[in-house]
């Protein structure tokens, strides 16, 4: 496989990873989340033959055109990642600073 070939798959991937993750904050109800993710999946999969240049760069354009429209207001966060509401939440005392809230 060729270093454009790897390079246009990481893209296509990227593409895709990022479409789900769109469809995921708009349907959190797992049973939606799945259809969509089905209907997303026949998408690609209808235009994985695609074979000339101008076709397939239309394609891309088209579908990164569709991710910024459908980009969420609100877009969902693990409560336990970055920005979630639980994020470091009880973190644990370090050790190494045995007396770091007392005053001395």
């Amino acid at each position: 496989m060729s270093e454009a070939q790897i390079v246009h798959r990481r893209l296509i991937q990227s593409l895709y990873k990022r479409s789900l993750k769109t469809a995921q904050d708009w349907y959190i109800d797992t049973s939606l989340f799945r259809r969509k993710a089905v209907e997303l999946r026949m998408e690609f999969d209808a235009k994985k033959n695609l074979r000339h240049p101008r076709q397939i760069a239309q394609a891309i354009q088209d579908a990164e055109r569709q991710l910024a429209e459908l980009r969420h207001p609100d877009p969902y966060i693990a409560p336990t990642a970055p920005g979630g509401t639980k994020f470091e939440r009880n973190l644990h005392p370090d050790p190494r600073e045995p007396f770091a809230n007392e005053e001395h």
